[in-house]
C-alpha cells in the first residue's frame, strides 16, 4: 500500500520478510565492519541512538557540529552500502545517480529522534530513502519550518519512507518506538537506513 503525506511517499510493507531478513544480514555485516557507536550532540549530550554506515561517507556529531565523515570514528574505512539497499533505491529512484552513503541508526527501548532537517546534503533535488526494520517507531512529519502543524503516522518493518520534493527539505522525526512490535531483531529495538545524495 502507498500513502502521501505531506509529500512523503510511504510505501507500506514495501518488503516482505525475506526481503528484510536479507538487508537485516547485510547491515549485520556492514555492523561488524563499521561498529556501531553513540555520537554526542553539539551540546555535549550522548544521542539516545546508535549509529553506523556504509558507503562513501557515514555521519558523525560532536561539540564540532553535525557532519559527513569519510571514515567510521575508529579509524577505518565505512564498507560499501550492500546491493541489497542499492536494489531499493534503483527501484524508487533509479540509477542516474547512486547514493554516497546508507546511514544506519539503531533505537532500544527509549530511543527516540527529535524533529530535524536532513540538510547536510550538498543536492536537495536527490530524495532520502528511509527503511525501517524491526520494532514499530512513530514517523513525526512536520514542515519546512520550525513549527505548525505536524502528522504522525506508525512505520512498521518493511515500511520505506521517500523523502523527495516538498518533503525533502520538511521536519521530521521519532517519537517513540513500540517494542515488542516486531519479531525481526532478536533483542528488539527499531533499525532505521537512510540512503543519500551526499555530494
Amino acid at each position: 500500500m502507498r500513502v502521501n503525506l505531506r509529500g512523503f511517499d510511504i510505501r507500506k510493507l514495501y518488503l516482505d520478510e525475506a526481503r528484510q531478513r536479507a538487508v537485516l544480514d547485510d547491515i549485520r555485516a556492514v555492523a561488524r565492519a563499521a561498529p556501531f557507536f553513540r555520537p554526542d550532540t553539539p551540546m555535549g549530550r550522548p544521542m539516545s541512538v546508535r549509529m553506523t554506515a556504509a558507503g562513501r561517507y557515514g555521519w558523525f556529531s560532536d561539540r564540532k557540529g553535525y557532519r559527513y565523515v569519510d571514515r567510521h570514528p575508529g579509524g577505518g574505512d565505512w564498507p560499501p552500502i550492500p546491493d541489497s539497499l542499492l536494489a531499493i533505491w534503483r527501484d524508487l529512484v533509479g540509477d542516474d545517480r547512486l547514493p554516497d552513503c546508507c546511514l544506519v541508526n539503531h533505537y532500544g527501548e527509549g530511543a527516540k529522534m527529535g524533529l530535524h532537517q536532513d540538510r547536510d546534503e550538498a543536492d536537495f533535488s536527490w530524495p532520502v530513502v528511509s527503511v525501517s526494520l524491526g520494532d514499530d517507531g512513530l514517523f513525526r512529519m512536520g514542515n519546512p519550518t520550525r513549527g505548525g502543524k505536524t502528522e504522525s503516522v506508525w512505520l512498521a518493518s518493511g515500511d520505506v519512507v521517500v523523502m523527495g520534493g516538498e518533503a525533502r527539505l520538511a521536519f521530521h522525526g521519532i517519537d517513540r518506538i513500540r517494542g515488542g512490535s516486531s519479531r525481526l531483531l532478536p533483542k528488539g529495538g527499531r533499525l532505521n537506513l537512510t540512503l543519500r545524495v551526499v555530494d
